[in-house]
């Protein structure tokens, strides 16, 4: 219920950001219903998208940790659900930008109270596969996406004004469908005991044991340990500040830099890989979904095979080894590239293969994030080093790369990728010193609450009972 519930939300991300990548070709052709340009809709319509995002997160993610996880997660998907429908029916130029950036203020909350209520849900033993494969179902959302695409864009079937609508208007479709679902996921207990609600925390986690005993025919054990809090209705932004940047100073370090090169990275040629294809290889408008997909499949492949090793090798190793090879392997493609030596198959294999580390290793930055800083902080953590992070990287991003891949000059689209590798390359540097060994522990261990009493309190497994 719980992955079904939030985790599909990613899926719904992949299907816009893709939609949007291979439907710019169409989009910029006449007769399609908008006076827009092919880099305008990978540039700045997806840097209005990120800039939706990076400040949704900041907005509703200070809400998630003041009014709980489960409200929120329910407002922001309404809220995407009203701009993707208002985008399906873009009459103006002005009109799609407006609507990509709020699509994007939806989707921005969602990653701040989606992450954070999936980390508090999940036991700690399998918290990083199951982190990293709900992160990696954007994929299976990108796949959607570009099939999809391939159908819609398909004037046999629709007219060109119209078949790019329908993608928009299917996402609305599976939005509902995942509202419904997201009725019956409960608040996270953690939340709920902090914030002096500790009758519901014990009802739901009751619940959950009534409901494992069932199933397994056991008793479970009793709590490795407690700890003592004192509940607190909210924490001040100040306090939240001080922790982050100064009690937590190089984990704030490690969250910038892993944000920051995979946002550049994903951004960049997400938005911007259908127009590599039409500009260098000849690749018709309506065709590049078939491509994006096998790119896609290999990204979603990354988490799926490699989640495990996050929990049983550890996040230092697997973080560091996902950022550093996928930067190398960037940087072999950039000089295939620049040697005339890659076709629009080889050109997508090689993709394929950068991104299934790749994309590992971004799933792992959002993972790192939501269960390295206190509780009371998580949702404002997730949503400030995904603002800061994709703001510098993916706003800049699929600017810089709609402007270097539209001059036609291939050592222009060089840069751009040598950029996004180097930038891949110097993150994982810094998770291989940096990062936090927080395989199967307690996020309590991890980082003990800031209402936790007592100094040193919050080494134990975990929450058995709290004041």
């Amino acid at each position: 219920m719980i992955v079904i519930g939030l985790g599909t939300v990613w899926i719904l991300d992949g299907l816009e950001v893709t939609v949007v990548g291979n439907i710019a070709g169409r989009l910029s052709e006449p007769g399609s219903g908008l006076p827009i340009t092919s880099a305008q809709v990978t540039g700045t319509a997806a840097a209005l998208y990120v800039a939706g995002a990076c400040s949704g997160a900041l907005f509703w993610g200070r809400l998630t940790d003041l009014f709980g996880r489960k409200k929120l997660f329910m407002v922001t998907l309404a809220v995407y659900l009203g701009a993707t429908a208002l985008t399906a029916v873009s009459f103006e130029t002005w009109w799609f930008f407006l609507f990509r950036f709020l699509t994007g203020f939806g989707i921005g909350g969602e990653y701040a109270a989606i992450n954070s209520a999936i980390d508090e849900l999940i036991p700690s033993q399998y918290r990083g596969r199951v982190d990293l494969i709900i992160n990696g179902s954007f994929w299976l959302g990108a796949i959607g996406g570009s099939l999809l695409s391939i159908v819609a864009l398909d004037t046999d079937l629709f007219p060109a004004d119209v078949g790019w609508r329908l993608t928009f208007a299917l996402g609305v479709v599976l939005g509902l469908v995942i509202l419904l679902v997201r009725r019956h996921v409960p608040e996270s207990p953690r939340w709920l005991l902090i914030h002096g609600r500790e009758e519901d925390a014990e009802r739901v986690v009751s619940a959950v044991e009534r409901e494992v005993e069932e199933e397994t025919g056991r008793a479970l054990p009793p709590p490795a340990r407690e700890i003592t809090i004192h509940q607190r209705r909210s924490v001040g932004f100040g306090e939240i500040a001080r922790t982050v940047f100064a009690t937590y100073r190089k984990r704030s370090v490690l969250g910038f830099s892993l944000f920051i090169g995979q946002a550049f990275l994903y951004n960049a040629i997400t938005f911007g890989f259908g127009a590599i294809l039409t500009t260098f290889f000849d690749v018709p408008s309506g065709s590049t979904g078939y491509y994006f997909a096998v790119i896609a499949a290999g990204n979603f492949l990354g988490p799926l095979l490699l989640g495990r090793l996050f929990d049983t090798v550890g996040r230092r190793v697997m973080i560091s080894s996902t950022y550093l090879l996928s930067g190398l392997l960037l940087f072999g493609t950039a000089w295939l590239f620049d040697r005339g030596s890659l076709t629009a198959t080889t050109m997508t294999a090689c993709w394929c293969v950068v991104l299934f580390f790749a994309s590992a290793g971004a799933s792992s930055a959002y993972l790192t994030v939501s269960e390295i800083f206190p509780m009371e902080t998580r949702a404002m953590s997730i949503a400030f080093f995904y603002a800061i992070g994709t703001a510098a990287g993916g706003i800049s991003g699929p600017l810089i790369f709609a402007d270097l891949t539209s001059t036609g000059e291939v050592a222009d689209t060089v840069v751009a990728f040598q950029i996004g590798a180097a930038l891949m390359c110097a993150a994982g540097l810094v998770a291989a010193f940096l990062a936090v060994r927080a395989e199967r522990r307690s996020l309590e261990d991890i980082a003990p609450p800031l209402t936790t009493k007592g100094a040193g309190a919050g080494s134990g497994a975990g929450v058995g009972s709290g004041t």
